[in-house]
């Protein structure tokens, strides 16, 4: 009964010491955070063979217009995420690096806790360049078309301050792109990640 109680006088404090993160309309938030990209595990199978991208981290950064209260549009940018592609039973065939900026329309949600979560969807694009062959392929020209997709968002704030909050969250990107290896067209690569970080996010 003291444990209980003792648990819950200090999820009272908590709540107390970090006021949930209010959103109301014309608010603006940026977030700075440390994202990891993990492409589907399964390959993608091409003229070339079966090949699959392998997972990469960057820093990223956010920022969010309120549009309404609660309801934000965010923008998604990062450095460039550089990604080795693996041939099935070769190894590493290829190199590039690409950026996905992302726009979504979100929702947070309206509670009395620390603890926001909110949901978001919206259109990625993802720009690919600086492609080279490596391993078998060194010396090839390879090259990955643009790509135009949706992108899922959801995730939690934990208020620190009333501007401040660590953000958890997680996204899946649809992407998939034309590939093309010493001029001759192979067929799309399927890249659809999962990306999961963590960020501090600044209203002001």
């Amino acid at each position: 009964m003291k444990t209980i109680t003792a648990l819950t006088l200090a999820t009272a404090l908590t709540a107390v010491a970090a006021p949930a993160l209010a959103q109301e309309k014309g608010d603006m938030t940026l977030g700075l955070g440390l994202h990891y990209i993990q492409p589907t595990d399964s390959y993608s199978t091409t003229a070339a063979g079966n090949l699959r991208v392998d997972g990469a981290a960057r820093p990223t950064l956010t920022f969010e217009y309120f549009i309404a209260d609660n309801v934000g549009v965010e923008v998604l940018a990062a450095t460039p995420f550089e990604h080795d592609i693996e041939l099935q039973g070769t190894g590493d065939v290829a190199k590039t690096k690409h950026l996905p900026p992302t726009i979504s329309l979100q929702y947070h949600f309206t509670n009395n806790s620390s603890m926001t979560p909110f949901i978001g969807a919206g259109i990625n694009y993802t720009h690919f360049w600086d492609e080279a062959g490596t391993g078998a392929l060194t010396g090839t020209p390879v090259s990955l078309d643009s790509s135009w997709g949706y992108a899922l968002h959801a995730g939690v704030d934990f208020a620190v301050s009333e501007k401040a909050a660590i953000r958890a969250d997680i996204r899946y990107m649809d992407i998939e792109t034309d590939a093309t290896v010493g001029g001759a067209a192979i067929g799309k690569v399927k890249i659809d990640p999962i990306v999961v970080g963590m960020a501090y996010v600044m209203k002001f």
